[in-house]
């Protein structure tokens, strides 16, 4: 099927804005950034990159007949809130595993936040102790087995939405949005970058600008920046997801090795903990656009950006547009940071 063909259930506001960050821009003295905000697209608990996701995964949970979505995510999941989001939006019953994903020693880092919000929506949120992977989780499938003893009829989405076979169309549409948006502001993206750990997001977006190039004959760059620190299980799972998303929408050809590309640097070495450029790219960020990023994967990816202009990886005369995935409400988990 062609991507315009897959059904679509509309959970965001239209395209997600686009915006130029001058202040920023001038600061680096390099290439131009703009910013595409997946964090203010949608009215859905705060959004986030995994609505538009949910979009397409939707319209199957529907046919499907199914009552309870079943998730997981680490204690502070953006993915567990948007899902809890969707599922209180829909009249769903949802039940999600909590793992203990990141160690980050805090009182309130189950009590705050994402986890809180998704409380609040009425989702039947349960902590475990299992730390990070972001492979197929034992404590997942028996989330969805408790679901059916008990009579539900569960829908299972895993994290991220990552591995549903799905999880990458709502970025394949988001790289023509972008082409749409372009052709609105007068302005050329030569340089895409957003955060990677479970992969369907920035996979997605291979996919779908390999179907522009297609169409075009133009290639961007489209960079990866790993939050997860484990690359070599997130390169593959990127590559994977996007092959498979590109044969979803009928692509017609293989992805080149280059259109791949998730570099390392700025994920630190354990997921959800930062570094000193990640809280550096943060402060750089809000005092110069109070623009909001969280020190589990925006500041990451976005202190892999400010190194890349600053060295010159990204050329001088480029334009860059810089996925904003969402992810804010967990920084009040993080309060010790800035106290």
């Amino acid at each position: 099927m062609k991507l315009h063909e897959f059904p679509r259930y509309p959970l965001t506001f239209g395209p997600s804005p686009v915006h130029h960050l001058a202040r920023l821009s001038n600061h680096l003295g390099g290439a131009q950034i703009w910013a595409k905000r997946e964090d203010v697209s949608s009215g859905l608990a705060y959004g986030g990159n995994k609505v538009r996701k949910l979009e397409y995964i939707v319209p199957d949970v529907i046919a499907s007949g199914a009552d309870t979505l079943v998730s997981i995510g680490g204690y502070q999941s953006n993915h567990t809130r948007q899902v809890a989001a969707v599922a209180a939006h829909l009249g769903l019953k949802a039940r999600l595993v909590q793992e203990k994903w990141v160690p980050w020693e805090d009182p309130t880092n189950d009590k705050v936040g994402n986890i809180l919000l998704t409380r609040m929506m009425g989702a039947d949120s349960r902590l475990d102790d299992a730390g990070f992977d972001i492979g197929i989780r034992d404590s997942w499938k028996t989330a969805l087995q408790e679901v059916e003893d008990a009579g539900g009829v569960p829908y299972p989405i895993p994290a991220g939405a990552s591995e549903h076979p799905l999880g990458g169309l709502g970025f394949a549409n988001w790289a023509f949005e972008v082409a749409e948006q372009e052709k609105q502001l007068g302005v050329f993206f030569d340089t895409i970058i957003v955060c990677t750990v479970t992969g369907s997001t920035h996979a997605g977006m291979i996919a779908g600008f390999a179907a522009l190039e297609e169409l075009t004959g133009v290639r961007r760059r489209i960079i990866g920046i790993d939050a997860s620190a484990t690359i070599e299980k997130t390169r593959e799972q990127v590559a994977r997801i996007a092959r498979n998303t590109a044969s979803l929408i009928e692509l017609g050809r293989d992805l080149r090795d280059d259109e791949i590309q998730v570099l390392e640097g700025w994920a630190g070495d354990l997921y959800g903990i930062p570094v000193d450029s990640t809280m550096a790219a943060m402060a750089l960020g809000a005092q110069l656009e109070a623009m909001i990023t969280d020190p589990v994967y925006e500041g990451k990816s976005l202190a892999g950006l400010i190194d890349l202009v600053r060295s010159r990886d990204i050329p001088q005369d480029s334009t860059v547009l810089y996925a904003h995935l969402g992810g804010q409400p967990a920084i009040n988990a993080y309060w010790r940071l800035w106290d």
